[in-house]
């Protein structure tokens, strides 16, 4: 392997910088635009359902076999011609490296679903308020909240932001640009990420690492796609963090802060900063890792001062010095982190300071099977599972002599220390929702199966002679076996967004359409009632998937859960409660006008022979479900007056406030 300074090298000169940026650029607009341009290739064809057929899965298999296939080019043409990082053929490595990987991506996800023009698990159950978020963006490039109205965004709003300008410059609805979005993202960062292994560690070992974590981020985290570009990011980015706490490595017990990388640093800093406003669980557990790292560090210089044969005034003096290099180095990062987290957080932030009403959300509120207890990803009996372990074995064993190993360790560290950490604070009532981290957890490992299974191979060599080709045949075969099972593993969700009824009404899948059909019907109608756009119009429904599909207004979220706290959830379902005991619609106006919120200017209920109908959510954490459904009923004389238009839509009964 090779040392920190050929890892992750700081720019010698202002020129090499800008061309690393350059080329950095390149990659991630390179492989947005490969899987533009194969998400556009599979829509030109009326494909068949992926539940009704095997033609996908085999043209899957196909594309992935072609993706693979050009990276492994890629890896010749590199040990062939040895290209430095800023020569022809390095650009050209780069260049394959991009095709390869964000092919390999578009057609893992893009052709599974190509009949359909929903993303993974449709508009179901978290899925809902996602595409919710992603519309609302849409409708306005303006920080708010995906339900209600006039608040600033309590969720991190970054991947949805840049998916709005997306359909925007696409011409989409928020609920259709969700899927093309979701895998450009994720291509474009599996190809960055991928340039960035090939940097650090030589394209033949890059690429390698690549093919893992890509697969394993596609496997356990592409339903949540803003997780998974983090992921992606992330991993290849653990390197770079060190490096900046650290700076290059050799230096003695000695080092001061002039010797610091600071474009490693900021590098860092900018990278937690946009977990913060991606996803703030991972910029937690990233904010750890470097934390550990820089109290790793520490140590040892401490261990290693006293260690030398000096004056203990020399040795006090050595480790001040040290404490504060590591601990300026690990605050830039987080004032820079700091500083972009405040582009999506500083709205809701000043709103709090402002000691605006907060209640209700309860997003901490949940703690499934899997959250109660430790992720052993390596004990898996998968591909994944073995390789995870391998890369378990090779961080253990090589902790103190490599750099990777240790960035990739303290990543490990600390997944385990945050899972520990939100099932102790199950004894407050709370949780951090840990149990989202083992995507984190199995990508690492992943990495680090890949570089064990290098140095085997370099054991081998040593051993039998040259068996690389033999090696590299057998690691070829065992990542098409390994994409190709994506897919499968994926199956559950891509049925969903083939089932589920989108946009248009319609289902992918040609069975018949749900109530969700209607939703058409029920838009034209309210445009046509209330004479007002959707984004000027509030909407009190149970059916939150409307919500996901035009950017009307909520009156109630999907669940306390995803609630943004100033909206006082609770409260508004004391009020619905109290408004549904209404009998006459003198005393219902009354209610709504004595709203402390932007009371419903439509509610759009189920028909029932005892009213009209809302099925709700009450939080019910620590049971499990955390979730309980109620159902409140209003009298249907209270809008049969004067102030409301009563209308039938199939089994929806749209009234609209005069």
């Amino acid at each position: 392997m090779t040392t920190l300074s050929t890892e992750t090298p700081a720019p010698r000169t202002a020129s090499s910088a800008v061309a690393t940026l350059a080329r950095l650029l390149a990659a991630l607009l390179g492989g947005a635009a490969v899987a533009w341009i194969g998400l556009y290739a599979i829509a030109t064809v009326d494909w068949p359902a992926y539940n009704a057929s095997n033609v996908l899965r085999a043209l899957t298999t196909v594309g992935q076999v072609g993706a693979i296939a050009v990276l492994i080019v890629a890896v010749l043409l590199y040990r062939r011609r040895a290209p430095s990082s800023s020569g022809r053929h390095g650009l050209l490595v780069d260049a394959l490296t991009a095709i390869g990987v964000a092919g390999l991506v578009t057609v893992t996800l893009g052709m599974p679903l190509a009949a359909t023009k929903l993303y993974l698990f449709g508009l179901s159950v978290d899925q809902q308020f996602r595409v919710e978020y992603l519309t609302r963006l849409t409708s306005s490039p303006q920080l708010q909240d995906m339900t209600y109205h006039g608040l600033p965004p309590f969720y991190p709003a970054g991947w949805f932001w840049f998916g709005g300008r997306y359909a925007n410059l696409m011409g989409l609805p928020g609920w259709e640009a969700y899927k093309p979005w979701a895998i450009i993202s994720i291509a474009a960062a599996a190809t960055l990420a991928a340039v960035l292994w090939n940097r650090m560690i030589g394209a033949d070992r890059g690429i390698a690492v690549s093919v893992a974590v890509t697969l394993s981020v596609l496997a356990f985290a592409s339903p949540e796609p803003y997780a998974a570009v983090l992921i992606l990011l992330g991993v290849a980015l653990l390197p770079t963090m060190l490096h900046g706490l650290r700076g290059p490595k050799g230096l003695p017990a000695g080092v001061r802060l002039s010797s610091t990388p600071w474009a490693a640093v900021l590098a860092a800093g900018l990278f937690l900063g946009l977990c913060a406003t991606f996803y703030t669980l991972y910029a937690g557990v990233f904010a750890v890792t470097a934390a550990l790292l820089a109290l790793w560090l520490l140590v040892h210089g401490w261990i290693d001062a006293a260690n030398k044969s000096t004056p203990a005034a020399h040795v006090r003096a050595t480790r001040r010095r040290l404490t504060g290099v590591y601990a300026a180095r690990l605050g830039v990062m987080a004032v820079v982190a700091a500083a972009v987290a405040l582009l999506t957080w500083g709205p809701y932030l000043l709103a709090r300071a402002q000691n605006r009403p907060a209640s209700g959300g309860t997003y901490e509120h949940y703690l499934p099977e899997a959250g109660s207890q430790l992720p052993f990803p390596m004990l898996r009996p998968t591909v994944f599972g073995l390789l995870a372990l391998i890369g378990f074995a090779w961080i253990v064993w090589r902790l103190r002599e490599r750099t990777l190993a240790l960035a990739l360790g303290a990543a490990v560290a600390a997944s385990y220390l945050v899972v520990l950490g939100s099932m102790a604070m199950t004894a407050t009532g709370s949780t951090l929702l840990a149990f989202r981290l083992e995507p984190v957890l199995a990508a690492v490992l992943a990495a680090g199966g890949v570089l064990g299974v290098a140095a085997g191979s370099s054991w081998l060599v040593g051993r039998l002679g040259d068996v690389r080709f033999a090696i590299g045949a057998l690691a070829a075969v065992v990542a098409v076996a390994t994409a190709q099972h994506v897919p499968s593993m994926l199956a559950g969700d891509i049925t969903i967004a083939y089932s589920d009824t989108d946009g248009t009404g319609a289902r992918a899948d040609k069975r018949p359409a749900g109530a969700q059909a209607y939703y058409p019907k029920i838009r034209a109608a309210i445009a046509e009632q209330t004479g007002r756009p959707a984004t000027d119009v509030v909407v009190l429904t149970a059916d939150f998937d409307f919500l996901s599909v035009y950017p009307y207004w909520g009156f109630q979220g999907l669940t306390s859960h995803y609630a943004n706290p100033l909206a006082e959830f609770d409260k508004r379902a004391a009020a619905i409660e109290k408004w549904s005991t209404a009998t006459t619609p003198d005393e219902l106006v009354a209610h709504l006008d004595a709203s402390p919120w932007r009371a419903p200017d439509v509610f759009l209920f189920r028909y029932s022979p005892d009213g009209y109908t809302l099925k709700l959510a009450r939080d019910v954490y620590p049971n499990d479900p955390n979730v309980k459904r109620y159902t409140v009923t209003f009298d249907k004389a209270a809008f049969a007056g004067p102030p409301f238009t009563v209308t039938e839509i199939g089994p929806f009964i749209l009234v609209v406030r005069k």
